[in-house]
Parts: structure tokens; C-alpha cells; sequence
């Protein structure tokens, strides 16, 4: 036994031998680095080969990210609607969780919020509808004098177009309507089967979040025995710390969403621009997307205000959405959302234009939460990482003494 130790202790401290490689130019073998598998990898510069090891991992990377991308345009009808439940979800676990402390059973409190988010949802729309259904034809009526008083500027104006100028324009404009007519009503055709995928996703978002609200615990715990038994534990939490950050995300956004269209709505009011509720509801909307969401929103209520109130309430307009984009970005942004989470602008601005590019608008809406998620999950997995054991020669004695 005594013989056995210390050769596992000599075993344990001997250095890695040098493996003499063939012989180069000048006759004296040059050592073969502990990184080489092989005489003519150590030939070569060991930048070159930390270069050419990072170049294939990102390749292998790379491709395993095209593929994921492949994937999910395939099945953006599904995964969409998930990721919007989950989102949802993250708003509304909340209040159920409020009930469940109430005693309410776990199905009629998810029920519950369910139906009363639903009705929520359907009354503000009723309304917004409404308002926009009574004051259409005034708006129309007031682009009619717009434009008109536009022809006239142009006719009166530093530019003094000609009438035959300005109806050869708009002659052009009509002719480029009737050669793409095919195209615009290939388009209504479009926007009916993509209003019939709008339902169907419409109903998944239902259903899953109401499965998510009521046994989200339960799902995700099914998820984490997926993976091998050594790291089910990091998993687990790190699910646990992304799921926080996510409640938190949507949290804050609905709080900054909320501020920025009660800015911007309060001005539209003050200043009698028509269609208050439903330009405020597009703020709100809109502010979903951080940093340019709000910002295209109080574009479309300064025009509104243009072609409705004239040039001065919109230039009022326009500067009361400057302030309230400032106050977002100077204020809200850093107390609220940077206390949520913790990603810097320009990784915002990168998530929406990848988002945008492969979803559209509703990339835009989901990027920047799903880069939160990641963060999260990704960096506490990094910091809790398990090291692996050092190897060691274990001698066991018997216990007989032999």
C-alpha cells in the first residue's frame, strides 16, 4: 500500500513529457507544444492556431444560430403566439398569484384575471374604435383643406408650379395606382389569410395563457428534467432569475408605456386635436418598443394635429412629444427600466433591428425581452458554473488489512 502511494503521488506531480517532433531545418528537433496533437501542428505560429480553433467554433456557432433562425421562421405561427402568452403571462401571474393567497382554487383564479384582462382589452378598443368611427369623415374633410391649401403653396409659394405642373403630378400619381392595381388587391388578398392567422394565433395566445398562468410551475419543472441530472439545479434557478426578470421587464414597460401616452394625451387633449383616446392608445402601444416606439407614435399625432389644428398646435404638439421623449429617456428609462434590467442601449437598438428584420413588428415588440431572458439565464449559468473534479489517484485500503 505504502508502494502504491507513492506512485500515485509521483504520477500526480510528474511533469508532461515533451515528445521530441521530427527534425526541422538545422538538424535539432523542435518540442512538440501540449496543445498539438500532432509533429506538424507545432510547426505552426500558436496565434495562428488559437485563430484557426476560435474560427471553427464560430462557424459550428454560427451555423447552429442559422439554423435555430431557419426553425423558428418555419414556425412563427406557433412560436409567436407562445412567446406573446409568455409575455402576457408575465404581466398577469401577479394578480393571480394575489388570488391564490386569497384562497381562490388555482383554475377560477386563473380564469378570473383572464376574463377580467379580456374585458379590459375589449372596452378600450370599443372605445378607441368608436371615437375614430365618429371622427373620421371631419378628418377627412380637414386632409381635403389641407391638401388644398398645400396646392396653393406650391402654386404661390418659392417653388410657383405651374396648374398643368401640378396636375401632370397628380395624373402621375393615378396612373402608378391603376399599373399597380393587381399588386394592392393581391395584397387584400394577403391581408385575408393573414387575418385568418391572426385568429389562429389569437386563440393559441388564449390557451397557452391560460396553461401558463395556471401551471406554469409545473411546465417548467417538465422542461428542466430534460436536461442531464448534473446541471438540472443551475437550470432550474437560472429559469427562475429570467422569469424574474421578464415580470420586472414587462412591469416597467407597462408603467413607462403608461406615462408616455398620459404626456402625450394630456397635450393632445389641451390643445384640441381630435382623436385624443385613440392616439393615446397608439402611445401605449407603441411605447412596447423601447426608445422608438413612442417616438414613431407621437410622429403620427403631430400630422394628425397638422392636417386637423394647422401648423402652430402641431409645432406645439411636436415639442410637448420632445419633452415627454426626454423626460423617457433622461428619467423614466434609467429609475425604471434600468433598475429592471440591466442591458445597455446599444444592445437595445441592435435587438430591435434584428427583431424587425426577422419578424417585423412583432420582432420588434419581442426582441428586447428575449434579450433580457438570455441575459440573465446566460450570465448566472456562467457564474455558477460547475468546475470539474482534479483528477486524482484514489488508493483504497481494505478493511480486513490486506
Amino acid at each position: 500500500m505504502r508502494a502504491a502511494r507513492a506512485e500515485a503521488r509521483a504520477a500526480a506531480t510528474e511533469e508532461p513529457q515533451v515528445v521530441p517532433a521530427e527534425p526541422v531545418r538545422g538538424g535539432e528537433p523542435s518540442p512538440v507544444h501540449h496543445s498539438t496533437t500532432s509533429a506538424d501542428d507545432s510547426t505552426l505560429p500558436r496565434s495562428l492556431r488559437i485563430v484557426a480553433a476560435w474560427s471553427w467554433r464560430m462557424l459550428v456557432i454560427g451555423a447552429v444560430a442559422v439554423a435555430i433562425v431557419t426553425i423558428v421562421g418555419r414556425l412563427k405561427l406557433v412560436i409567436v403566439p407562445l412567446v406573446i402568452a409568455l409575455l402576457l403571462a408575465a404581466l398577469l401571474s401577479p394578480a393571480v398569484g394575489w388570488l391564490r393567497r386569497a384562497k381562490v382554487p388555482r383554475s377560477l383564479a386563473t380564469a378570473l384575471v383572464l376574463v377580467g384582462g379580456l374585458a379590459a382589452v375589449v372596452g378600450v378598443l370599443t372605445l378607441v374604435i368608436r371615437q375614430f368611427v365618429e371622427g373620421a369623415p371631419q378628418l377627412g374633410q380637414n386632409a381635403s383643406d389641407g391638401i388644398r391649401q398645400i396646392r396653393d403653396w406650391l402654386e404661390t409659394g418659392p417653388l410657383h408650379l405651374s396648374d398643368q405642373q401640378l396636375n401632370d403630378g397628380f395624373q402621375s400619381i393615378q396612373n402608378w395606382i391603376n399599373d399597380n392595381r393587381s399588386t394592392f388587391t393581391s395584397g387584400a388578398v394577403d391581408t385575408a389569410t393573414a387575418t385568418l392567422d391572426v385568429l389562429a394565433g389569437l386563440f393559441l395566445v388564449l390557451f397557452s395563457l391560460f396553461f401558463f398562468l395556471r401551471d406554469g410551475q409545473r411546465i417548467w419543472r417538465y422542461v428542466v428534467r430534460i436536461f442531464p441530472g448534473g446541471v438540472r439545479e443551475q437550470v432550474a434557478e437560472a429559469g427562475e432569475r429570467s422569469w424574474l426578470t421578464l415580470v420586472a421587464y414587462v412591469r416597467a414597460t407597462v408603467l413607462v408605456a403608461f406615462i408616455d401616452a398620459l404626456g402625450i394625451g394630456l397635450a393632445v387633449v389641451i390643445l384640441r386635436v381630435p382623436f385624443a383616446l385613440p392616439l393615446a392608445a397608439l402611445v401605449f402601444l407603441a411605447s412596447f418598443i423601447p426608445i422608438i416606439g413612442a417616438t414613431l407614435s407621437g410622429t403620427i399625432a403631430v400630422l394628425v394635429a397638422l392636417v386637423s389644428r394647422g401648423p402652430v398646435i402641431a409645432l406645439i404638439l411636436l415639442a410637448a412629444v420632445i419633452a415627454v421623449q426626454q423626460f423617457e429617456g433622461h428619467v423614466l428609462q434609467p429609475l425604471i427600466m434600468g433598475r429592471a434590467v440591466a442591458i445597455h442601449p446599444l444592445a437595445v437598438i441592435v435587438a430591435i433591428a434584428v427583431g424587425v428584420v426577422l419578424a417585423g413588428i412583432i420582432g420588434a415588440l419581442v426582441a428586447v425581452p428575449i434579450v433580457a431572458v438570455l441575459n440573465t439565464g446566460i450570465r448566472h449559468l456562467v457564474d455558477h458554473r460547475g468546475e470539474p473534479p482534479p483528477d486524482a489517484v484514489v488508493v483504497r485500503s481494505n478493511p480486513k488489512g490486506e
